[in-house]
């Protein structure tokens, strides 16, 4: 073997094992981190007793990260649940777990959410749960015989959601009642700014996938200033969006997805669009007929409200003339269509026209509508 090799054979074996030590090993941990983590997965391996009455399975904390401070420690975990009949996965939530060290032993003093998580429900105070025939709901500060309302009207908008959509979905829906539309913007991560006067809304995200844990959150002042047929109309649209989740991509037009939640929520009732779209027809009758289709920025809340009004309106009625012209397995079809194709595509092979005919045929249709 020459001299310049015979080094590097010697130096090879031990740089190896360097890299294997410092890339494969583990941290080590000390005692005391072991006693925190024993303690938190003592704690956890029940929900609080104060969840009692919540269908919940698969209850479990994942400890990330440990920071102790003498006699206090700080632990981060992931909480993993699912509400049992309701949820297809797991719900996650990333939880700050304190710990104390007394009388010689490691206690769980405190669970909150981690700092920039979003809290559950049960971190606003104490749950009451109302199981209805198609529904869940958990409310906080709320009396029973409004969540009872709650879920009744629930248990008619979920069949009303499934005769629009016959796509698979549960049919069946979790809806969550704050005690505030502070709670309620909370639970969002949103400001409360952006939903007050509304009555509800979903937590799950378009595009997002197959939203496992998508809930409706109800925002109580809004919820009360509503009518009965208000209240129809409002949780029926937010239960179709649910329904819908799975076939809503970020493709998928917004005043289609809008639109067709408000169509389910309208078959069969008597509100006319002179009734149920009193913006748009006072637009039209000033000779101000939309040129397009809504877009997905009109739908910002926070601008002028009778512009956000035309908005919701125009999608509405965008669906109702396709499902009175082209029919409604074929509005559902154009569904299914725009979450996975072009929309030019989705819509001559849902209807057999180009988007400028569809947006012409709308634009006519609300100047026979509103003369």
């Amino acid at each position: 073997m020459s001299p310049v090799r015979r080094p590097l054979v010697r130096v090879l074996p031990l740089l190896l094992s360097v890299l294997l030590a410092g890339c494969g090993a583990p941290a080590p941990r000390d005692a005391a981190e072991r006693d925190i983590r024993e303690a938190v997965a003592d704690w956890a391996r029940t929900p609080p007793e104060r969840l009692a009455g919540i269908p919940l399975e698969g209850w479990a904390y994942e400890v990330s990260e440990v920071r102790r401070d003498g006699g206090q420690a700080t632990v981060r975990a992931d909480l993993r649940y699912r509400l049992g009949g309701y949820d297809a996965a797991a719900a996650g939530s990333a939880r700050e777990v304190r710990v104390a060290r007394e009388n010689g032993r490691w206690t769980v003093t405190g669970d909150r959410a981690a700092p920039g998580a979003l809290p559950q429900l049960w971190d606003q105070g104490p749950v009451a749960v109302v199981r209805g025939t198609h529904s869940l709901v958990l409310g906080v500060g709320q009396e029973a015989g409004t969540l009872s309302a709650i879920a009744a009207e629930a248990d008619r908008a979920v069949p009303a959601a499934s005769a629009a959509w016959p796509g698979p979905w549960p049919g069946r829906t979790v809806v969550l009642v704050p005690g505030s539309v502070d709670g309620m913007a909370e639970l969002l991560g949103r400001p409360a700014a952006e939903y007050r006067g509304m009555g509800a809304i979903t937590t799950g995200r378009v595009g997002a996938g197959a939203a496992p844990a998508d809930r409706v959150v109800v925002n109580p002042q809004g919820w009360a200033e509503l009518s009965s047929m208000g209240r129809g109309v409002v949780l029926t649209h937010e239960v179709t969006h649910v329904a819908t989740r799975t076939a809503t991509t970020a493709t998928t037009p917004l005043w289609l997805s809008e639109g067709f939640a408000d169509r389910a929520a309208y078959r069969g009732s008597p509100a006319t669009p002179e009734q149920a779209a009193p913006a748009l027809a006072r637009a039209v009758r000033r000779g101000e007929v939309p040129g397009g289709l809504p877009r997905a920025e009109d739908f910002a809340f926070g601008g002028d409200p009778e512009a956000l009004a035309r908005a919701y309106e125009g999608a509405w009625l965008a669906c109702r003339l396709i499902a009175d012209r082209w029919g409604e397995a074929a509005l559902v079809d154009l569904y299914g269509r725009a979450g996975r194709e072009p929309w030019p595509v989705a819509v001559r092979g849902a209807l057999g026209v180009d988007p400028e005919a569809l947006t012409k045929d709308w634009q006519e249709a609300l100047r026979a509508e509103f003369r």
